[in-house]
């Protein structure tokens, strides 16, 4: 939940800016559950991750937002929506498939609004539990103090969720590997260094045409 801090937003066109983007977060995120077409579901969480970006420029963490758009908007989101579009998925079996699930759907979306609502409402996240901060000098470095604070408080779980990945990434690799086919060409790059030049290319001496050489003699007279 985005909670406006008054030490940032400290005018009305930024509070409005704040709770445009906001609700325009919001409403995308809200296109991605509802929307039948899984194209459309990606272009709507491309818009909440823009929109979410925006927010966080207004509240001074440049670094953030732009992660956020290059990382998700510019690598993942572009790369989900490629795979979306490949695999050409049959909505309407899907939608089927799920209709007799609907109900406990419901129920359980709404335990998880309920929740949220009391983990990460107003009570626990609100000024009077997180004051705003104060007034940075102009020469401040968000990217600076992200880094202090990820390498020194943060530093275990950062390596942790760095192990997480990394195991992800090998468990992946592991799951879609097939094998190596007997039709698959490999290079070996020891054979390739250890080549010998001289038993690549090969020089022959050609014996020369004399009728070549005849008619180069007759354009010469």
């Amino acid at each position: 939940m985005f909670v406006p801090v008054e030490g940032n937003i400290n005018n009305m066109v930024d509070l409005i800016l704040f709770y445009i983007f906001a609700g325009l977060t919001l409403l995308a995120g809200l296109s991605v559950i509802i929307s039948r077409n899984p194209v459309q579901a990606v272009l709507s969480l491309v818009l909440a991750f823009i929109s979410a970006s925006c927010v966080w420029l207004l509240l001074e963490v440049e670094f953030l937002a732009l992660a956020l758009i290059v990382i998700y908007v510019g690598a993942v989101m572009v790369l989900f929506l490629f795979v979306v579009m490949m695999l050409n998925i049959n909505t309407a079996t899907k939608r089927a498939s799920f209709v007799p699930y609907w109900p406990m759907s419901l129920i359980l979306g709404i335990l998880f609004i309920i929740i949220l609502i009391s983990w990460v409402g107003p009570a626990h996240f609100g000024l009077s539990q997180y004051p705003a901060p104060a007034a940075e000098n102009p020469d401040f470095s968000n990217i600076q103090a992200l880094g202090l604070e990820l390498f020194t408080s943060y530093l275990y779980p950062f390596e942790l969720a760095a192990m997480l990945l990394l195991a992800a990434m090998i468990a992946s690799i592991a799951l879609t590997y097939r094998g190596r086919s007997l039709n698959t060409k490999n290079q070996n790059p020891a054979d390739q260094i250890n080549t010998n030049p001289k038993d690549r290319v090969v020089l022959i001496n050609l014996p020369k045409n004399p009728h070549h050489s005849n008619s180069l003699k007759n354009q010469g007279e």
